[in-house]
Parts: structure tokens; C-alpha cells; sequence
């Protein structure tokens, strides 16, 4: 598989792990609204998707493959523009949001600050 985008987390705000339990997290770049920070893991923004987002990819996190089952008609612009996603691994096969990726996988990641959010296709 080829790598089609790359960052690394570099914070996690205070909240950033409660939607860990509802099978959920938020990345968003380093200029995230300051109301939204507590909840997100902040991400180096400067990061871009090589192609679109599809069905079939692989997000990579920390080593660990999750397939891609959905995504959001703005995943992409919104991971380029704001480094802001929203990863559902709830492996549903419509997007819920706009601006989520939905993934398969048996266990929730534990990201933290150094993790690394790839995408292969």
C-alpha cells in the first residue's frame, strides 16, 4: 500500500479521551477554536492528503491498520484545511457526518502526544 497522508498528534486536550468510550475521536490542526480544543486531539496541520479518501483505505494509527468503511463528502477538504476529522470506528457504511471517516476495528486506538495518523491506499 502507498501512504497518502501522514501527521503526528502533537497535544491532546484535557476531554480529548472521552469520546474514546463512545467510539470516537476528533483531531483538528493546531488553530482550533479555543471551545473545541479540550475535546480534540491537536495534530500538525501542515499535513495534506495525496488523493481522496476512499472506501477500502486503510487509516493507520500507531502501527495499526483500521479499513476504512465510510467516508464523509468533506473528510478530506476538512483534514487539509483545519486538520479536523472525526474517526467513528463503528465500521458503518454511511457516514454519519459530513466530515468523518468511519473505520473497522476490534479495539479503540490510544492515541497521545507523539502518535502518529497515516492513510494508505
Amino acid at each position: 500500500m502507498t501512504e497518502t497522508y501522514r501527521t503526528t498528534v502533537t497535544a491532546a486536550g484535557p476531554e480529548a479521551t472521552a469520546f474514546i468510550g463512545q467510539g470516537m475521536f476528533v483531531t483538528f490542526g493546531e488553530d482550533a477554536p479555543d471551545a473545541l480544543k479540550e475535546f480534540c486531539f491537536i495534530i500538525d496541520a501542515s499535513a495534506r492528503t495525496t488523493q481522496d479518501i476512499e472506501v477500502g483505505q486503510v487509516l493507520v494509527l500507531d502501527g495499526t491498520s483500521y479499513p476504512i468503511t465510510a467516508v464523509g463528502d468533506v473528510a478530506r477538504q476538512n483534514l487539509d484545511a483545519l486538520g479536523h476529522v472525526t474517526v467513528n470506528v463503528d465500521g458503518a457504511d454511511k457516514a454519519k457526518m459530513h466530515g468523518a471517516i468511519h473505520v473497522r476495528g476490534e479495539q479503540m486506538p490510544q492515541l497521545d502526544v507523539g502518535s502518529t495518523i497515516a492513510i494508505e491506499a
